[in-house]
C-alpha cells in the first residue's frame, strides 16, 4: 500500500502551496514541500519495491528517508518561521510530515510480493 500513495502524495506535496493558499507566502514555506514531494517521488521510482522503475534504493532506506522528511517537513514551520503566517500555512506542513513518519514507521521493512509469498508460504522439503 505504501508504494501506491508515494506518488499522489508527492504530488499533493508539490501542489500543496497553491492548495491550501499559500504560495503568496514564499520562501521556505513553498520550497519545503515542493522539494519533499519531489523527493518522495523520485525516491519511489527507485526503490526496490512494486511500483517502481528501477529497483535500486534498498526498501529499509527509502523508509528511513520518509521518516527523515517527514521531520523536517513538520518542524519547517517553526525553523523557517513561517508559523505566524497563518494555519493553512503550517498546518499541511505539520500533518503531511507526521504522516510521513507515521508511514515510515509502520510500513513492513521487508518487500512482500507474489513470488516472495509463494514460496514462503510452502513447506520446506527435506
Amino acid at each position: 500500500m505504501h508504494a501506491m500513495l508515494d506518488y499522489p502524495l508527492g504530488l499533493v506535496l508539490i501542489l500543496a502551496p497553491w492548495i491550501f493558499g499559500f504560495s503568496d507566502v514564499g520562501g521556505a514555506a513553498v520550497a519545503v514541500p515542493i522539494v519533499v514531494g519531489a523527493l518522495a517521488i523520485g525516491q519511489s521510482l527507485i526503490t526496490d519495491w512494486e511500483l517502481s522503475l528501477a529497483d535500486i534504493l534498498p526498501l529499509p532506506v527509502h523508509l528511513t528517508m520518509d521518516v527523515l522528511a517527514g521531520a523536517v517537513l513538520a518542524v519547517s514551520p517553526f525553523v523557517f518561521g513561517f508559523s505566524d503566517e497563518g494555519t493553512n500555512a503550517w498546518l499541511p506542513h505539520v500533518l503531511a510530515g507526521v504522516g510521513l513518519i507515521g508511514a515510515g514507521l509502520m510500513t513492513q521493512r521487508t518487500r512482500q510480493d507474489r513470488r516472495g509469498a509463494a514460496r514462503s508460504s510452502r513447506p520446506a522439503h527435506s
